[in-house]
């Protein structure tokens, strides 16, 4: 018994350290993007639109088909309640403040995240991270700012896209498959959404992004010796992102609902 109170208590401490040591160099990326550093500006901006393109605009032939069917799922489901709840809200709450963001995360994490964390950790195996430091050229500045940068405007860009596609997309996927009568149902969204709506929505998708990218390049710089540890850093990023998007979607929800 008293093994597996100490495995536990070990276990525990150990990821609290690891919280801690991610929460450090989160706040060193974010003071360098705060107080940038003048050389080199031209190749962290072309790096970042690069993440962007690849991160936001590849990734639209996949979430646009994803949003229009689960908005015309979430839509069909609760249109058979209608006299009992209101529509409108019932959907602005589903898809803007809950659906939309982790959605958008889980998205960002199966397509993007590993890949950075796959592309840090070669830099690193391959000793292309001491070359730059051998140059004068700070790694946070050059790796680590524009990828955080690109994925977390990539994710509030691709969460107002999620929102409007499932929303109108949903919509006229139910106009035209069904005879469900939704004359008033953009209407009845119009009224139900508010600020608070697109608050939550707007603060877990930049959260989301700063801990998708902190998570995946934390454990990109950890690898360094073999690059047969490289599968299992990305699939050790991949479930903390996982676990880290749901814990801060539950508490930003409970936050704002109490």
């Amino acid at each position: 018994m008293q093994r597996v109170i100490g495995s536990v208590g070990r276990q525990a401490l150990a990821s609290l350290n690891q919280i801690a040591t991610q929460l450090t160099f989160a706040y060193k990326i974010l003071r360098l993007l705060t107080f940038p550093s003048k050389p080199g500006r031209a190749l962290v901006r072309r790096i970042t639109m690069e993440q962007v393109y690849f991160t936001a605009v590849q990734a639209l032939p996949i979430i646009i088909p994803i949003a229009i069917l689960i908005g015309g799922m979430i839509i069909i489901q609760f249109s058979r309640f209608s006299g009992q709840y209101d529509l409108g809200k019932i959907t602005v709450l589903i898809i803007v403040r809950e659906l939309g963001p982790i959605l958008t995360a889980f998205l960002i994490i199966l397509r993007s995240a590993t890949a950075v964390t796959i592309e840090v950790g070669y830099m690193n195996v391959l000793h292309e991270v001491d070359a730059l430091e051998m140059s004068g050229i700070d790694p946070l500045w050059i790796v680590c700012v524009p990828r955080l940068v690109g994925i977390t405007s990539a994710i509030v860009c691709l969460f107002i896209v999620f929102d409007l596609v499932a929303i109108v997309g949903g919509y006229a996927l139910v106009w035209i498959i069904t005879y469900i009568h939704m004359s008033e149902f953009l209407l009845q969204i119009a009224n139900a959404i508010s600020v608070a709506d697109i608050t939550v929505g707007l603060i877990k998708a930049v959260l989301f992004g700063i801990t998708i990218t902190v998570t995946c390049l934390y454990h990109g710089f950890k690898t360094q010796r073999h690059i047969t540890q490289i599968p299992v850093a990305a699939s050790r990023a991949s479930v903390q992102c996982f676990i880290y998007c749901l814990s801060i979607s539950a508490a930003i929800s409970v936050l704002f609902y109490l």
